[in-house]
């Protein structure tokens, strides 16, 4: 049930961007969630797929891993698709039955939510994916370091960011025995309604809330065992350093920024837009 869920799951390759600095894939990575939201014609959602693909290729990542993590908003991308498909009354009519309407601007609407959602979730998988939890722990250390001049727990916070990112893929791991030992003793998951299997579910979460409090303080005397804590006395084996890659890489999704707002902005003020070059009166 939980084994194509690839969020907090990192997948191990000697690429360029496995290589690059932490602190600057978050801050990539929110630079390309940002933009996502600015995109408004067909051509930057284009020319977003083939940035993600560009980056899937340069990390050696197979395609099926950045794809698993959409199944986990399959219902969300569903839900607003009808909303929007139904209920924008804009534009030219298609198709009307009663209260439903299919209108083209609802049409080309829910294709761009789709384009957007399905964008957005796969580019930031690829965070965690290329990023180990040690490595995006101390990163967002680093990146929220300011804070510290107002007392917050910048240490602490990581640590426990650390910890968690640590344990997903091992919540997953335990998650899937618990139901395949359930299944064996004759329990049903995917039949009844949406309550009956809400119901069968209480057999796998209590267990799972019991081992996860047990492994838990297991984890907190081991680590009061060995004196580990978070603070500020503590060193690094090692330290990151901005590289070359971290500089091109940035210069490589500022230009895809400024292609963006361009096209957003600039082309559409002017009266011309990319889409109409590429697709004509298609749309």
């Amino acid at each position: 049930m939980f084994r194509d869920i690839s969020f907090g799951q990192y997948y191990p390759t000697n690429s360029l961007v496995h290589k690059l600095d932490a602190r600057v894939k978050l801050l990539l990575t929110i630079l390309f969630v940002v933009v996502i939201f600015f995109i408004k014609s067909y051509f930057g959602f284009m020319l977003t797929a083939f940035v993600l693909i560009v980056i899937i290729l340069t990390a050696r990542l197979p395609i099926i891993s950045v794809l698993k993590s959409i199944r986990g908003i399959l219902f969300i991308i569903i839900f607003t698709s009808l909303i929007n498909l139904f209920f924008v009354k804009q534009g030219e009519i298609l198709w009307h039955w009663k209260i439903f309407t299919i209108t083209k601007v609802g049409v080309h609407t829910t294709i761009k939510m789709v384009l957007r959602l399905v964008l957005l979730i796969s580019g930031a998988s690829l965070l965690s994916l290329t990023t180990t939890p040690v490595q995006l722990a101390d990163g967002v250390e680093s990146i929220m370091a300011p804070l510290k001049l107002i007392k917050f727990p910048v240490r602490d916070v990581a640590m426990i960011m650390s910890i968690a990112l640590r344990f997903i893929p091992t919540l997953f791991e335990e998650t899937n025995k618990i139901i395949a030992a359930q299944k064996a003793r004759g329990a049903s998951f995917d039949t009844g309604g949406f309550f009956a299997r809400a119901k069968a579910m209480m057999p796998v979460l209590i267990p799972l809330f019991v081992n996860s409090f047990r492994r838990a303080d297991e984890l907190a005397f081991a680590m009061d065992a060995r004196c580990y804590n978070a603070t500020d006395k503590r060193t690094k084996m090692k330290k990151a350093r901005i590289g070359f890659g971290d500089i091109v890489a940035l210069l490589f999704m500022l230009s895809f920024a400024t292609v963006i707002l361009l096209d957003r902005y600039y082309f559409a003020g002017v009266g011309i837009t990319i889409d109409y070059w590429i697709f004509g009166d298609l749309l």
